[in-house]
């Protein structure tokens, strides 16, 4: 599951051949979400609040980015970096 951004503390991830529907993973402090790439929503798991929404204001404006990757991750291709919350 390769890393494409990390930061804060939280590390983001998709897999490679992953379920549908689109979506990436989010791990901080031991703990796991699952959130989906077009709605911008959590579909399983939880982070803290405040982690949560920097997750999701990140992904706001990586989202674009986030679904490239997603359609390469399905054809088990190389993922690239999306730069990290500043």
């Amino acid at each position: 599951m390769p890393t494409i951004s990390a930061f804060r503390g939280i590390k983001v991830f998709i897999h490679w051949r992953e379920h549908r529907p689109p979506h990436f993973h989010a791990t901080y402090g031991g703990e796991e979400v699952l959130v989906l790439i077009n709605e911008l929503e959590v579909f399983e798991g939880s982070i803290p609040p405040k982690q949560l929404k920097m997750l999701l204001g990140w992904a706001a404006f990586h989202q674009e980015e986030l679904m490239e990757n997603w359609n390469l991750a399905e054809k088990s291709q190389e993922l690239f970096v999306i730069e990290p919350m500043k």
